[in-house]
Parts: C-alpha cells; sequence; structure tokens
C-alpha cells in the first residue's frame, strides 16, 4: 500500500456536530412523544437524514405518512441548522489543522466523505471550506453507508487508487463502509465501540503523518 489520499468523515472526526444532530433528533422524538438515548444515536453516525428518522420512528414506535415524515424532517433540520449558524472556527476538533497540514505538505490528497447535505456550511462556518481537495457530501450520493459510495466518489475525485486511501471514521458504518470500498479504516472515538478499526486514535493530538505511515507499513 502506498499513502496517497485520506478520506475524512465530517460529523465526529473533523467537528463535532454529533450533539447538535442528538439535541435536534431528540426534540424531534420528545415532540411526538417519545424519547430516545444516546446509545441508540451511536446508530444514527454516518446514516443519512430519511434512514435515520426511521430508526428513531421504530423506536418509537410511531407511524407517519410519506409527507408527515418530510415535514418532520426538514423541521428537524430546521434545528439543527439554528445549531450549526452559530459554530465558529474554535470547534474544529484539536490537532485536525496541524494534521491536514502535514498531508498537504507531503502531498497527499485530502477529501471528504459525509452523508451529510450540510456540510459545505458546516466547514464554511469552521473556515475550513479550503482545507479539502474534494468535498463529497449528501447532495453528491445515492447510498448511505455502509455503502462504499461516498469515499469510492472521494477516490475518484482524487484520482487515486482505493487501496491508496485511508479513511478516518468515527462510526461503525463507516468502518465498513472504507472497508468494503478496498480501503483501510482509521476509527476516531472509542477502542470499545470501532472494534473493526484497523487503527483507533481518540483524538488528532494523538498521531503524526510518520507515526500513521509506521501503522500503514504494518498493514502491508
Amino acid at each position: 500500500m502506498a499513502l496517497k489520499a485520506c478520506l475524512f468523515d465530517l460529523d465526529g472526526v473533523i467537528v463535532d456536530t454529533a450533539i447538535y444532530h442528538f439535541k435536534a433528533w431528540r426534540r424531534l422524538a420528545n415532540e411526538l412523544g417519545f424519547d430516545f438515548t444516546e446509545h441508540q444515536n451511536e446508530q444514527l453516525k454516518g446514516v443519512s437524514r430519511m434512514e435515520s428518522l426511521e430508526l428513531i420512528l421504530q423506536w418509537g414506535g410511531v407511524t407517519l405518512s410519506d409527507e408527515e415524515k418530510q415535514q418532520w424532517a426538514a423541521r428537524k433540520n430546521e434545528w439543527y441548522l439554528a445549531y450549526v449558524n452559530q459554530m465558529t472556527p474554535q470547534e474544529v476538533l484539536p490537532g485536525v489543522r496541524d494534521f491536514l497540514d502535514s498531508l498537504r505538505k507531503a502531498g497527499i490528497g485530502i477529501a471528504l466523505g459525509s452523508a451529510s447535505k450540510n456540510a459545505r456550511l458546516i466547514l464554511e462556518r469552521i473556515d475550513m471550506l479550503d482545507a479539502f481537495d474534494a468535498i463529497i457530501d449528501g447532495t453528491h450520493t445515492t447510498k448511505s453507508k455502509p455503502d462504499p459510495e461516498v469515499f469510492l466518489l472521494g477516490a475518484q475525485a482524487l484520482h487515486q487508487n482505493p487501496a491508496d486511501c485511508v479513511v478516518f471514521e468515527d462510526a461503525v458504518a463507516g468502518i465498513e463502509a472504507a472497508h468494503r470500498g478496498g480501503m483501510k479504516a482509521v476509527g476516531v472515538g472509542s477502542p470499545e465501540v470501532l472494534t473493526e478499526a484497523d487503527v483507533v486514535i481518540t483524538a488528532f493530538t494523538e498521531t503524526s503523518l510518520t507515526k500513521l505511515s509506521d501503522e500503514l507499513l504494518g498493514w502491508q
């Protein structure tokens, strides 16, 4: 394997908007008369808006028409965007900017691979719109993770072989998507949750391009 490109999920990897999703989804559930836990919320990471809504409705035992689902999904997104519009560059997770800078200096391609349809807005709010060579978000894809579509499109946009790409993900579905796409996966988060990742870091302050390259050599 030759490390030629790195693909990053957004939520929970570059910035933590997961808490904003959780707050907005929980408000939706509460207004429909039920609640769900942060543990259940883990299942929504990397999953599209409508598929997340379907899961939440199943948890609450609530049945809605297609029209009502669209209305509630739009309402949830309004609540979520209200949080996003208050974001600042200070919310970028520790070590992310330095790690991306090291990739840039080494000539390694950098792409975003996120299910979020609000990815560009978030990157604009945190002043990282120019940090990526390619941005693949929910407006480009038709399938949610664990389908590898978003990462394969990212590799294609960077003109790289998937086997030479590494994905950074905080979600179990995203780790599976990377592997199904023929890529290695670095889990960002809890080793107890991201058990299928090739390597797990709890923060970018823990790693460096040199350390990562050493670990990649170990994968060969």
